[in-house]
């Protein structure tokens, strides 16, 4: 099942159990993938849709910082439950431990010995991790690795 067909069928069972967050954040999510589509001229295949979750999901725990830094709780709530409900589409993510592996492999797969080596080794690995590390957590591993 892909995944737009996955949130409309959790749109049917928020609207019928009268889930008026869970239905908001999922109309939030179906709007952008498909301006994106719009905007690609096409239908989004799931790499894609996982790009755009993604960029949802970033601007959601960006608004949550933010908030926490400004003392507004009643916020910070409200972004944390629609964190918990986008989540629930997102693959399941890699450990450190798995990220740290897939980095030593292409740190030798790239040649890489330096930290001038770092954008082409990260370059090499985000494709690899796409939608399953935190792009923050990859850059600081790369960057304990190449130091």
């Amino acid at each position: 099942m892909s995944l737009v067909d996955r949130l409309t069928t959790d749109m049917k069972q928020a609207m019928k159990a009268r889930d008026k967050e869970t239905l908001s954040v999922i109309r939030m999510i179906k709007t952008s993938l498909q301006n994106e589509s719009i905007k690609l001229g096409k239908p989004l295949p799931d790499d894609e849709a996982l790009a755009v979750l993604t960029r949802e999901l970033k601007q959601r725990k960006d608004s949550l910082q933010e908030f926490k830094n400004a003392g507004r709780q009643d916020l910070v709530d409200e972004v944390t439950s629609e964190i918990a409900i986008v989540q629930k589409y997102m693959p399941e993510q890699f450990s450190e431990e798995k990220v740290e592996a897939i980095i030593d492999e292409t740190i030798s797969e790239v040649g890489a010995a330096s930290k001038a080596d770092i954008g082409k080794v990260m370059k090499a690995v985000m494709p690899k991790v796409k939608g399953r590390a935190d792009g923050g957590m990859v850059n600081k591993i790369v960057r304990s690795k190449l130091s």
